[in-house]
């Protein structure tokens, strides 16, 4: 029987086909070299945190820090977004004024005409034509109401965004149709984090690629998704939250969901050679609240009453001791957890006000010698 030929004939050595197939094999295979050292020189930040901590001011503060800020169309878009933030806050303020125990009352009576229209017309506001000058006029009026205020003032028993008054201290300049949000106002308007968004910037040549996770708790069945490949997780902690609750459980303390989800996060079977970046956040906030004193440490967390600021605290002369105590007291509680487990991960604590600029700047700047540490480590250059 005759034998058959084959079909798929080859070139035919040093001819001009096979002379192009090697040309782009080795482009291929340099390419895949090329994208294997990027993917290898590249650090993976994770940030993690309780909802409400800081993480996406954070991750906006590397836009604006090391890429190239919010174009004019990015501001005009969020001008939404911070409407609704004033609405939100002042839906919150109102609603808690009969819950509270006691209850507030307006302190004008001309202003319950303003009240009813928030109770009755705010929850249809939702596109920008329906933020009318009547909206921006009742939204005024109670705002500047001293019963509103002390219904404001009163925020840690009940759910209140933490950029309502900054943005409500801006009525006059928000409801102008010529208004563009500065970058602060964008690093203050609050948008529900959901699913995983990536930032990638550089720094003095180096890649970051920054993740960025929804922090409430039916989001975080999705962080395993991220854990792949980290260079170091960034854990941000509202360190105000002391005196205030859970969105998802008003029973829960926040400050103890943090300690409980850092635990977890330490102590994670999966992580524990992940370094961890501990960014003690909203230390403005929190120096406020300690010294106002309307609110004591010591009511929710008892051994802060017995607690001594540690040898190592760097003393800053211009602030209260009180504060000093907070802040160090907060630092203490997670450092604890991280001194439990193995040894073969650290955390490195840093105070932060994620909304500063400038403070963010310098704390990326001491953290950058670290992670580097933790990549030559990860890839066993170290």
């Amino acid at each position: 029987m005759p034998t058959m030929g084959c079909l798929c004939s080859q070139p035919k050595p040093g001819s001009d086909e096979t002379k192009a197939q090697t040309e782009a094999n080795r482009r291929i295979n340099m390419e895949i070299q090329k994208d294997k050292h990027l993917y290898r020189s590249t650090h993976r930040l994770l940030l993690l945190g309780a909802g409400e901590s800081g993480k996406s001011t954070i991750v906006k503060q590397m836009r604006i820090l090391h890429v190239d800020g919010f174009k004019d169309e990015e501001r005009k878009a969020k001008i939404v977004d911070i409407k609704k933030n004033m609405r939100d806050a002042m839906l919150a303020m109102t609603n808690a004024m009969t819950t509270l125990d006691p209850p507030c009352t307006l302190d004008v009576n001309e202003n319950q005409s303003s009240l009813t229209f928030f109770k009755t017309h705010a929850m249809n506001v939702l596109e920008e034509e329906d933020f009318t000058e009547e909206f921006f006029n009742c939204l005024d009026k109670l705002w500047h109401d001293k019963g509103l205020q002390k219904c404001f003032r009163r925020s840690n028993e009940y759910q209140l965004i933490d950029c309502a008054k900054y943005f409500l201290d801006k009525i006059s300049t928000i409801r102008l149709d010529s208004y563009i949000p500065s970058n602060q106002d964008l690093l203050r308007c609050r948008v529900l984090t959901r699913g995983i968004f990536e930032t990638k910037f550089q720094v003095d040549k180096v890649h970051f690629h920054m993740f960025d996770v929804g922090g409430q708790r039916e989001e975080r069945r999705k962080w395993i998704q991220c854990f792949n490949d980290v260079t170091a997780i960034i854990f941000v902690v509202a360190s105000s939250s002391y005196d205030m609750t859970i969105r998802e459980d008003t029973g829960q303390n926040r400050l103890k969901e943090a300690l409980e989800l850092f635990n977890n996060i330490w102590n994670n079977r999966w992580l524990r050679t992940i370094s961890v970046i501990l960014f003690l956040n909203k230390q403005d906030v929190l120096a406020e609240k300690v010294l106002r004193g309307q609110t004591q440490i010591v009511t929710y967390f008892p051994e802060f009453c017995n607690y001594e600021i540690p040898a190592d605290a760097t003393i800053d002369d211009n602030e209260d001791p009180r504060v000093t105590k907070a802040k160090y007291f907060i630092r203490d509680e997670f450092l604890r957890i991280s001194a439990t487990g193995s040894q073969r991960h650290y955390c490195y604590p840093h105070f932060t006000t994620a909304v500063d600029t400038e403070n963010i700047r310098r704390v990326f700047n001491d953290c950058r010698d670290i992670i580097q540490r933790m990549h030559l480590k990860q890839y066993e250059l170290l």
